[in-house]
């Protein structure tokens, strides 16, 4: 990775000197780590369970981890691009959930051949933009009950989440198993293209990987051929970590909810 890369900031090796301290205070400062020296899929796990406690998933194996890659029986399933060579949409990890894991890993076991680079969007970012040009979308996010996300048993909830503390959740989908109230709807090609603006790619080789807040940034993909194989990893951090972000000064969105959890 050099220095050019958008991420220089946020790249760490995972057997660094006070690697653990560090990714706990570049989450709790940013969000994200970049992350580099998974040898194996053993590898993913230990780190995984020093750093969270893991939430098991739909698709994961039985050790904790799911396994991303096309599996050629999900294409055109709602809900199961991850496991195409799709394209997938910027999406919250486990949106349709009354409260989505904190923290995601993701890493690099196989890259494709072409394509499959990973795509990234700080909440932080879109939500300043969207409050500094546009007020009145930015309220229309945070009302509460505006979208609901997965399928029959899904959730209700809202784009943005301003808790009592003052500090903002993003939560979102944008796949068929996404809708919108008629409040809502006709703000979705702006923030589609706020979105845009603020995602950035990420490629990454055999043994690279990312940790994010599941609360502030939204991961997406593109299309790929060849062998992609990647591993996930869900859960609770095992340490403080202050809910979503906190928006720039003036930023706020007044009228919206105030949540115990996220709605």
């Amino acid at each position: 990775m050099r220095k050019a890369d958008p991420f220089w900031s946020h790249y760490l090796h995972i057997h660094s000197p006070r690697a653990q301290k560090v990714i706990e205070e570049r989450l709790q400062q940013s969000g994200l780590v970049i992350l580099d020296g998974f040898s194996t899929r053993r590898a993913v796990i230990d780190f995984a369970e020093r750093i969270m406690d893991l939430t098991p998933h739909r698709d994961s194996d039985p050790d904790g981890l799911t396994t991303i890659r096309d599996t050629r029986r999900h294409a055109h399933l709602a809900g199961y691009a991850g496991l195409t060579n799709g394209e997938v949409a910027p999406h919250t990890e486990r949106a349709g959930i009354p409260t989505p894991p904190r923290l995601m890993l993701m890493v690099c076991g196989t890259p494709a051949a072409h394509g499959g680079t990973c795509l990234l969007t700080d909440g932080r970012s879109v939500h300043t933009e969207i409050a500094a040009r546009m007020r009145e979308v930015a309220v229309a996010l945070a009302k509460p009950r505006t979208a609901f996300f997965g399928a029959a048993d899904g959730h209700a909830t809202q784009v943005f989440t301003e808790h009592p503390d003052g500090r903002v959740s993003l939560r979102l989908r944008l796949d068929g198993l996404a809708r919108f109230s008629p409040l809502v709807q006709p703000h979705l090609p702006m923030l589609r293209a706020v979105l845009s603006t603020h995602q950035i790619p990420l490629k990454l080789a055999a043994g690279q990987g990312y940790l994010l807040d599941n609360h502030r940034w939204l991961h997406a993909r593109t299309a790929f051929t060849g062998l992609r194989l990647f591993w996930r990893a869900l859960g609770e951090p095992r340490f403080v970590l202050p809910r979503g972000f906190a928006p720039l000064s003036g930023f706020a969105t007044p009228s919206a909810t105030s949540a115990e959890g996220l709605s």
